[in-house]
Order: C-alpha cells, then structure tokens, then sequence
C-alpha cells in the first residue's frame, strides 16, 4: 500500500490494481474510504487504477486539523498525489460527491487533466442540483415492488423533511437506498452494508461545509479545461439526472454527457461490461 505525504503533513494512502495507463480514482461518500469503488466494472483490463483514500478515510491519516476535511482543501491533496506518481499530465475518474472535489481541482489545474470522467456526479462546487419534482419522476419510475416502493415512500418522506427546513436521521436515508442501485441482490445488500464502516462521518458532515464552493468563479474557471470531461449518469439515478449531466457538461469547452442504461448511483456494479467499455472509449479517444 503506497504511501505520500501531502502539503500539511498528513500521511495519504493510495491502492493499486490493474496495468496499463494510470487513471486517478477520486471516491465519494462523501468521505468513504475507496475500497467501494472495487475494479470499476472490471477496467483494471486495460488500466491501472490509481485509488486515493482521501483524508481521514481508509488506510489514510486523520489530519491534525480537522478543518481540512473541506472539500476545497483536499484540492492540495489531489495536487500532491500527482507529482507524487510523477505525472505531467493525468486522467481522473471521480464518482458522486468526489465530482466535487474534481471539479475545484480541474478549476485550479485545468492544465493538468488529459480526461475527466465524472460517474454520478453531485454538483454543487457549480451550483447546480436537481429539484425534488425532478427527483421524485426519476425514483417513482421504479414503484410497483419491494423493496423500491418502500424506498420511494421514505424518500418522499425526506423531501418533506427537508421542505420543512428539517434533517432527516440517517436511518431514514438507509431506507432508500435502493434506489442507489438498478438491482437488487446479495452483492448490493453487502455494498450497503459496508457504507457506515467505510466512511469517516465527522469528515463527511465538514465535506461541504460553508465557504467550500465559490460556484461562478469555479464554472468561470472550467472554460479553461481543455481536456475532454465525460458526464455519466444513471438512467434510474435522481441526482444527478441525466439532464443535470447534460449541464454540467455544458461547463466545459468539451464536455458531453451519457446515460447509461439500467444505472443507478453505481453504475460499475448494475452493468460492469457496458460501464468499462464506456468508460475506456472515453479515456482511449475522448469521446
């Protein structure tokens, strides 16, 4: 398990697998350990993933300043895992609220991605989000069986919730997450089952904390990016929905947007063949 040390001090570890060109793996959570992410669909065929635990997570050190969890400023630690692996120039994949933390690096060193390829993303360093009318169309295509109209119901009942200016229990949110998912099964149940263990909760609720995003400055500084970005949505995924994709990827001066069908939040494991394929097209040709 390689380590490095990042601009304050602080001991990250990064997990190796496959062979073949790096790509820089980036998870979300926020702020769950990458041992989730696995092989991505099997693109370990033909590439080397690189998977950083960020800060506090996994085989990672827990900073002395706990500040640092936010998101902006683990910019640095991306920056510093690059020249660590003696990169001039690299390709990053970044899934869910990792699109966050990608987005502020591209903002800060467009000069340094070749490929981006953002799975599921979240959005806010731009300021964009679905509605919950958009939500609730995407998860309430999914109702007619268990466990999903179970899901849907608690979810309907978060949004209200958060209408209310309230914050929903953690336990509510594990009740729809089968709505993360576009199947069902004992390997899904297991991944869920691992979430709590592998996430660094204090750093997750510091992830997004305020003064984190500066949306048009960071969309200003995307037209500079002139590698190309890949938006990946899931087709049974509410956030982002695939016309957020399309937007976001709209930030960049070659930016598109896909849809992968049948997928949800973690489309690697609803069609490992159909994601690596996509994804490896994009990274080989950029398109």
């Amino acid at each position: 398990m390689p380590i490095f040390t990042s601009y304050d001090g602080t001991e990250l570890a990064y997990h190796v697998k496959g062979e073949g060109e790096p790509l820089v793996c980036l998870p979300g959570g926020a702020m769950r350990a990458s041992a989730y992410l696995g092989d991505l669909g099997r693109l370990t065929a033909g590439r080397r993933l690189v998977l950083l635990d960020l800060r506090g997570t996994g085989d990672s050190q827990v900073p002395a300043d706990e500040s640092t969890y936010r998101v902006d400023h683990q910019v640095a630690d991306v920056e510093a895992l690059r020249i660590h692996l003696g990169l001039e120039h690299m390709d990053v994949l970044a899934h869910s609220a990792a699109g966050n933390l990608a987005l502020l690096y591209a903002a800060a060193h467009p000069a340094r991605l070749r490929r981006l390829a953002l799975v599921t993303p979240t959005c806010w360093a731009v300021g964009l989000d679905s509605t919950p009318e958009q939500r609730l169309e995407v998860v309430r295509k999914r109702a007619g069986g268990e466990p999903y109209d179970s899901a849907i119901a608690a979810y309907e009942e978060i949004l209200g919730v958060l209408a209310a200016g309230g914050a929903p229990a953690p336990a509510d949110w594990s009740r729809t997450m089968p709505l993360a998912y576009g199947r069902w099964d004992a390997q899904v149940r297991a991944h869920i089952d691992a979430s709590d263990r592998e996430k660094n909760a204090v750093a997750s609720a510091a992830f997004a904390g305020p003064g984190a995003f500066d949306p048009p400055a960071t969309r200003a500084a995307l037209r500079s990016v002139s590698g190309a970005v890949l938006v990946l949505a899931g087709e049974l995924d509410s956030n982002p929905t695939a016309g957020l994709a399309a937007e976001l990827a709209a930030l960049f001066p070659r930016g598109l947007a896909d849809v992968q069908p049948g997928g949800a939040h973690f489309p690697w494991l609803d069609d490992p063949k159909w994601f690596a394929a996509r994804v490896e097209r994009f990274l080989a040709a950029g398109v």
